[in-house]
């Protein structure tokens, strides 16, 4: 029986290419994957990687080998890929491992309208159906159809934001030479927009720095160019394009939580009294704004699946994480780093402000960023951290997912335990640098005892 329990992850499936996903191995995703979803198709698209393509290939032949077809769509980014799924209706496979180095790849996977597939909702199935082998299909092959759905694409998003009477914009765009380079340029075309493109050559080894913008040294050639060209902001994209990061006039990055709480308002104003979906590490001001814009805040745990789950629980209009992942009901509640990008550029384009001060009204709070902490025992860890707060006065102690404690002065933290590695992952807000530091530092004496 073949052991997947290395690369099959909470929301894809993810390895070493060669070591751990191969053709071979593509292949069987392809058929187990169409034996769970069934017909009449499935749609499939890839990144730059150089491995892409012959992954997507080999998992073509596994869907059609069980009678199914596929629609290829070729180069994606993971945001395109839903859209595709959701406008043709059908399930879907996105070739691409993000933000990992060069010698990774992966398999992003859902059901017909870009409804998640995660270890709860599928993914299990499959590896389980791998493992004790995926029967032979012996009725007639499926057949491939290639679509190149990029200009569709680029025409929705630009049909969800106004972008016809924004003033003009100096854009700075860093794609990492990820999928961005790729999708951008159709997106912006037409609009008001002057754009200043960093790394736009689709490159999978990424020669120029790591496609995660979370890591702070990513950011330092478009932190640089943003004001040396005079620009109004700049953003930075993943490698499958699925997150964007914004950095305003002077290079400076725009708090996730941030974003989210502006777009929550433009959306309100568009459905007043909406829900509105935020998970539990993103700063307290998100829920703050969307109750004082009269909409409904709706707290969730960290994870698409979780969000999209609860989107379509509360018919919530849109969700943000504090990781630059952004959820539109109008985009089949699946996660768009574009879409995000074009409201925030309406957002500042409807009006003379710099984007500083656009985002002042929604800063509030001083974060920490991610800590991570390599531990032994993760329990035992979290376990110390709790009885250290359990008997503090005015202190709320919340387990939804981790360990979420908050404190009578309005300063808050999250511990939250790897899916995949030994780390415990923490998040700190207060409301100055003094109160965040010293909390921060006290979790961390805890753990790292």
């Amino acid at each position: 029986m073949r052991d997947l329990s290395g690369i099959v992850k909470a929301y894809d499936i993810r390895g070493l290419v060669g070591e751990e996903l191969d053709a071979e191995l593509a292949r069987e995703v392809g058929a187990a994957f169409t034996r769970l979803v069934g017909g009449p198709a499935v749609v499939v698209g890839h990144d730059m990687r150089e491995s892409s393509p012959e992954l997507a290939a080999a998992f073509s032949e596994g869907v059609t080998g069980q009678g199914i077809d596929v629609v290829h769509i070729g180069l994606a980014s993971t945001d395109m890929l839903y859209f595709a799924s959701g406008h043709l209706d059908l399930p879907g496979a996105m070739f691409t491992a993000s933000h990992n180095p060069p010698e990774y790849n992966g398999i992003k996977l859902c059901r017909a309208g870009a409804a998640p597939v995660g270890q709860d909702s599928g993914l299990s199935e499959i590896k389980e159906l791998i493992g004790h082998g995926v029967p032979e299909f012996l009725g007639a092959q499926g057949s491939v159809t290639r679509r190149d759905m990029l200009r569709e694409y680029a025409d929705y998003l630009r049909g969800l934001v106004d972008l016809t009477s924004i003033r003009p914009l100096r854009v700075v765009v860093d794609a990492g030479n990820g999928m961005a380079g790729h999708t951008v340029p159709s997106v912006f075309e037409g609009l008001p927009i002057e754009l200043v493109p960093l790394y736009f050559d689709l490159d999978g080894t990424f020669p120029n720095h790591e496609a995660n913008p979370l890591e702070p040294a990513n950011l330092e050639d478009l932190r640089a160019k943003v004001p040396e060209v005079g620009a109004d902001l700049g953003l930075a994209f993943d490698g499958d394009a699925d997150r964007c990061f914004v950095l305003d006039a002077a290079g400076e990055a725009v708090s996730p939580s941030a974003i989210t709480a502006l777009i929550a308002v433009r959306e309100l104003e568009v459905e007043p009294g909406a829900s509105i979906i935020h998970n539990l590490i993103t700063s307290r001001a998100v829920p703050e704004i969307v109750s004082e814009h009269g909409g409904k805040p709706v707290r969730t745990r960290v994870g698409h699946s979780f969000i999209k789950q609860t989107m379509a629980e509360t018919g919530a209009i849109f969700g943000g994480e504090h990781s630059a992942h952004y959820y539109f009901r109008e985009f089949w509640r699946a996660d768009s780093g574009m879409l995000a990008a074009l409201h925030v550029l309406a957002a500042l384009g409807k009006q003379q402000n710099t984007l500083a001060g656009l985002m002042s009204d929604y800063s509030r709070y001083v974060a920490s960023g991610e800590v991570n902490s390599r531990v032994d025992d993760q329990t035992s860890r979290m376990r110390a951290v709790i009885e250290e707060f359990r008997h503090r006065n005015g202190a709320r102690i919340d387990e939804l997912d981790g360990l979420t404690v908050e404190l009578s002065d309005g300063s808050w933290f999250n511990l939250r335990p790897s899916n995949t590695e030994p780390v415990l992952r923490l998040n700190v807000e207060a409301t100055d640098s003094e109160r965040m530091s010293a909390l921060r530092d006290e979790v961390l004496t805890i753990l790292r005892r």
